[in-house]
């Protein structure tokens, strides 16, 4: 008999860590749900690079901000293959710049962030719910050190990433032992998302800047995020409430100084 092909969702998938988790799952036997709300011509070609890797796709154009949006983008993968054993919620915006400076903030923008990172995630998570209950899955909640340090590209963001993190500790308690849930938070990706925000002179500077503060002297690339999501997603058959920082030790200070004649 042969074994079923596990199924993920990763929401935001049309580019960065979604496009390189949508892959990455894919060369590992699975099948996947591409969702973008606005690359369409990026998410088709996230898409076809994860049926060159064997992946059956679904490729679907999704809000999660709108829950109607995240109920069709659950049924439309049970329709297709019967189950979801993962969902990553990957979907986030923010603001850079000028827009995120405190006059500049108004409710608008704090419920539009909130809306996508936070209430998006958690409808998500009541969509799937019943089919990751079914088949024993688990959910891996993309979040940031915004979230546990309070840095960050914006206040609302922050405040966003920080409510993700709280959520994945409950739905840790509450949906064990069916479900495993989890989240990772990176630091500075070097990724197209970073770029689009700040300019391509702000990017570089902030590179250089956050891979200083750093004990390991890097930054994350959108495949290093992939690699610890497929991890908790494929493997980690024993953890979860877990926030795992993927960001070079940041999160540690900084490197303490020498021990004068040690």
């Amino acid at each position: 008999m042969n074994t079923p092909r596990k199924v993920a969702i990763v929401t935001g998938s049309g580019t960065g860590v979604g496009a390189a988790t949508a892959l990455a799952l894919a060369r590992r036997g699975w099948d996947v749900l591409i969702n973008y709300s606005r690359s369409e011509d990026e998410a088709r070609a996230s898409e076809a690079a994860c049926r060159d890797a064997g992946a059956r796709t679904l490729l679907m154009r999704g809000d999660v901000s709108e829950d109607a949006d995240c109920r069709a983008l659950a049924q439309a993968v049970v329709a297709a293959w019967g189950r979801i054993d993962a969902l990553v919620n990957n979907a986030g915006v923010s603001l850079f710049g000028a827009q995120a400076a405190w006059d500049a903030l108004d409710a608008q923008a704090f419920q539009r962030i909130l809306g996508v990172n936070t209430v998006g995630t958690f409808q998500m998570v009541r969509a799937c719910l019943p089919h990751l209950k079914a088949a024993r899955g688990c959910i891996v909640n993309v979040s940031s050190v915004a979230g546990s340090l309070g840095i960050g590209s914006s206040v609302p963001y922050i405040a966003s990433k920080g409510a993700i993190n709280a959520m994945t500790l409950h739905l840790a308690r509450t949906l064990a032992p069916e479900i495993r849930v989890n989240a990772v938070c990176p630091a500075f990706i070097t990724s197209r998302w970073f770029v689009d925000g700040l300019g391509q002179a702000a990017y570089d500077q902030l590179k250089v800047r956050s891979e200083a503060m750093t004990l390991l002297g890097r930054s994350s690339t959108p495949e290093d995020v992939a690699q610890a999501i497929v991890w908790l997603a494929d493997g980690a058959a024993t953890v979860t409430g877990e926030l795992i920082h993927l960001d070079a030790g940041m999160h540690m200070g900084v490197r303490p100084p020498p021990i004068p004649g040690a």
